[in-house]
């Protein structure tokens, strides 16, 4: 099992801590707005590189980055923030929710979108030479658009094809529930699926309920909305209900923003090194760093 990288591919043995969830490079304003998706890499770098190497002095070295289309996706700025810190970043193929879905691919057939993830995945990303790791997506809070529908049933079909995961940043378990039905229906392991923002649903029954279906539970807020002690209490339920091997933890934390260059909203990428680890220690779930922060990433997103 291999990850892609924008560094090449790394097996286990290269992956000290990784973490599963994080932004380097985003822009949440409609493609249509003036700027959309648009910065001198040398900024980007000057702001997040230092953040990278923060990583790096605590042992982390390796992130992922999950921004997709619809959202600034741009894998050449990412390439040269990695190069610049020598820093791995796991990159994906796809395309976020409505109403950031871009027009070319509302108007596209589910097939010829199948065949553009496959190509990210295999060949490389608009020329840069990095290739996707994995794919992500997204579905409405209420349920899942005939939009959305399209796209999670291409990359289906396009994980299938070269066994990459898909990450859906999901609100609601009821909605993860009808995503999963899909990919059952379509043939494919719902083993190979993340619920991302896990920690959005309150509803913990349905936390365990979706794992017990084979999904990866990612609590991706830490140091953010909800308190570390919710955290902590959530994955405690999770390892008590013996699904330690389907959860990880990271924060959604950064990014270079172009609607802020100067910076003003970037957050560092150590709270989860300084602040909660030591708190997971202290609760008993010492001997699960390894698995939390090494093991589960890696086995969620190689291929």
């Amino acid at each position: 099992m291999k990850l892609f990288t924008t560094a090449g591919e790394m097996d286990l043995s290269q992956v000290n801590q990784m973490l599963p969830h994080e932004h380097v490079f985003t822009d949440l304003r409609q493609s249509n707005t003036p700027g959309f998706g648009e910065a001198d890499p040398e900024d980007v770098i000057a702001l997040t590189g230092p953040a990278l190497a923060d990583l790096k002095a605590r042992g982390i070295n390796v992130m992922v980055e999950a921004t997709p289309v619809g959202v600034g996706r741009r894998t050449d700025i990412l390439k040269a923030v990695s190069q610049s810190q020598d820093f791995p970043l796991v990159v994906p193929t796809g395309i976020y929710r409505e109403p950031w879905v871009p027009r070319w691919a509302i108007n596209a057939p589910a097939e010829a979108l199948t065949e553009w993830m496959i190509s990210e995945l295999s060949n490389e990303i608009e020329q840069t030479g990095i290739k996707a790791d994995w794919i992500k997506i997204s579905a409405g809070d209420n349920g899942i658009t005939a939009v959305e529908e399209k796209i999670l049933r291409a990359a289906i079909r396009a994980a299938k094809t070269c066994g990459a995961v898909i990450g859906s940043h999901t609100i609601r378990g009821e909605v993860v529930s009808q995503q999963v039905d899909i990919i059952e229906e379509e043939g494919y392991d719902p083993r190979r699926f993340i619920w991302i923002h896990t920690q959005a649903e309150p509803d913990t029954k349905l936390h365990l309920s979706l794992a017990a279906r084979g999904v990866w539970l990612e609590f991706d807020g830490i140091g953010g909305g909800a308190s570390d002690e919710q955290y902590l209490g959530w994955l405690d339920s999770v390892f008590d209900a013996g699904f330690g091997k389907q959860v990880m933890i990271s924060q959604d934390r950064g990014w270079f923003d172009p609607a802020h260059p100067g910076g003003e909203h970037f957050k560092p990428y150590t709270y989860l090194s300084d602040v909660f680890l030591p708190k997971l220690k202290a609760r008993g779930l010492g001997a699960s760093i390894s698995q939390l922060m090494r093991d589960n990433p890696f086995n969620a997103f190689a291929r």
